[in-house]
């Protein structure tokens, strides 16, 4: 796999921010994919560094999610804000991480990045759900670098 743009088709991606939208109904979370083709940094301080220039980190409530993909690398991150990280367990993440390792090692990148998309938006849900008033404060459509 050589470029970004060969990761998912077209009519996967859509099924992406569906499942983003789908996800977010039940949340005031802001959930984000962003897929680049390698990182020469480490990975999570990668995903930091797209999780602000995404301007993820100036929600209302702190609450944005980011998955974040190195697809040569063969690495992802599931990146909360503050307003997660101040109020979940520690391991907050970690059945989200192993329901999507379990489709990615199938091959089945769409599916891993869908079920993760619905058990984040679960998640979020706990914490912070929808609320009359709440505004999509930022876009569901994939990000690529």
């Amino acid at each position: 796999m050589s470029k970004v743009e060969d990761f998912l088709t077209k009519e996967e991606e859509q099924e992406i921010v569906e499942a983003i939208r789908m996800a977010e109904k039940n949340t005031s979370g802001e959930i984000r994919v962003h897929i680049e083709k390698t990182t020469s940094m480490d990975v999570y301080d990668r995903a930091l560094e797209v999780f602000h220039e995404l301007k993820m980190d100036e929600t209302e409530l702190q609450n944005g999610v980011l998955i974040y993909l190195a697809v040569e690398d063969h690495h992802f991150v599931i990146c909360g804000d503050k307003g997660i990280n101040d109020v979940v367990p520690n391991d907050f993440w970690n059945c989200t991480r192993d329901i999507m390792v379990t489709e990615f090692k199938k091959g089945d990148f769409k599916q891993g990045l869908i079920d993760g998309i619905a058990r984040a938006g679960e998640q979020l849900q706990q914490y912070f759900p929808w609320l009359e008033g709440d505004t999509n404060e930022l876009s569901n459509e994939i990000s690529k670098g």
